[in-house]
């Protein structure tokens, strides 16, 4: 039963100090993101959002495609 009680104590400790560890970033992002610098929300948060919008991008763009082609295909008639 001890063990238990030991094991409760350490959970609760190892919670209670990781939340004091824990820092507010909202005040950052809300500064960042609402700042009039004419650029769209989704490419505001730099390189990384700019490089992950044209590989979004790119993959509908090729998806959307090649669904075309396999549409295209897929109405010629059998020979």
């Amino acid at each position: 039963m001890r063990h238990l009680q030991n094991l409760q104590q350490l959970a609760v400790r190892a919670f209670s100090m990781t939340t004091r560890q824990m820092r507010n970033k909202v005040p950052e992002n809300q500064r960042l993101f609402q700042e009039d610098n004419g650029l769209p929300v989704h490419i505001k948060g730099g390189t990384v959002d700019v490089l992950m919008y044209r590989f979004t991008m790119t993959i509908t763009i090729a998806g959307t495609g090649y669904s075309l082609y396999s549409l295209l295909h897929a109405c010629k008639p059998n020979k």
